[in-house]
C-alpha cells in the first residue's frame, strides 16, 4: 500500500514546529520502532509524556539515548525547548509548555492516575504552539490523551493516532478516536514515514 500521497497530504501546508508523543502500556517498545529512524540533525523538537513509575527518571533518557541519534533529555523545570532534541516528562511531575516555549514541572494530583498525565501536556502544548504542533498517541489502556488530543485539533493541530488494532494496549488510541476523530489514524510503520516527512517538509 502506497501511503506517500496521503500523507503528504495531511502535512500540505502545515508549519510544523514541535510534536508531542503520548504513550503508555506497550509504550516503550512503540517508541523504540519510531525514534531511531530519526536522523541526526532532525530538526524539530519532540515531547513525550510516558506513564512510568516514579523512582527511576533518568531510565528512559539511558534507553533511548543509546538508539537514537537526537540529543536526548529528560525535560528540566524553566529550560527552554532546543530544536532536534528528544525530550521525556520526568517520573513523578506532571510536564506543561509555556508561553515562551519553556517547560514547566507541576505537583498537581494525578490526572487519570498518572503523573506525568499525557493530557496536561497536550493542553498546553496546544496553547503554546497552535496548528505548529503534531499530537501523536501511541499504545495504552486508560483514556489518557484522548481530551489532549482533541484540544491539539480543536487549536488547528495535526492529531495522529495509532491504529487500536495494531497498539499493544488498544484502550487510550481508541478512546481518543472517539473523544474526536483524528487526522491520520496509522500503523507504527507509517507514523515513522511521517515523522522523516515532518523533517522535509
Amino acid at each position: 500500500m502506497d501511503s506517500q500521497p496521503s500523507l503528504e497530504l495531511a502535512i500540505r501546508g502545515r508549519s510544523i514546529e514541535a510534536v508531542v508523543i503520548g504513550a503508555s502500556a506497550g509504550g516503550v517498545n512503540a517508541l523504540l520502532q519510531l525514534l531511531p529512524a530519526l536522523p541526526q540533525g532532525y530538526r524539530l523538537p519532540i515531547v513525550v509524556v510516558l506513564h512510568v513509575r516514579s523512582g527511576r527518571p533518568n531510565q528512559l533518557v539511558d534507553v533511548f539515548q543509546q538508539r537514537v541519534a537526537l540529543p536526548v533529555r529528560e525535560a528540566g523545570d524553566k529550560e527552554d525547548l532546543v530544536a532536534g532534541t528528544l525530550y521525556f516528562a520526568p517520573a513523578g511531575y506532571h510536564l506543561l509548555l509555556e508561553k515562551e516555549r519553556s517547560f514547566a514541572l507541576s505537583c498537581d494530583a494525578p490526572l487519570h492516575f498518572a503523573r506525568p498525565a499525557i493530557d496536561v501536556t497536550m493542553e498546553s502544548a496546544a496553547d503554546v504552539y497552535g496548528a505548529g504542533l503534531v499530537g501523536v498517541l501511541l499504545t495504552g489502556a486508560n483514556e489518557d490523551g484522548a481530551a489532549g488530543m482533541a484540544t491539539i485539533g480543536r487549536a488547528g493541530g495535526m492529531t495522529v493516532v495509532q491504529d487500536p488494532e495494531e497498539a499493544n494496549a488498544g484502550t487510550m488510541p481508541a478512546e481518543a478516536i472517539r473523544a474526536r476523530q483524528p487526522d491520520l489514524v496509522l500503523p507504527l510503520e507509517q507514523i515513522k514515514q511521517l515523522l522523516l516527512m515532518l523533517e522535509k517538509h
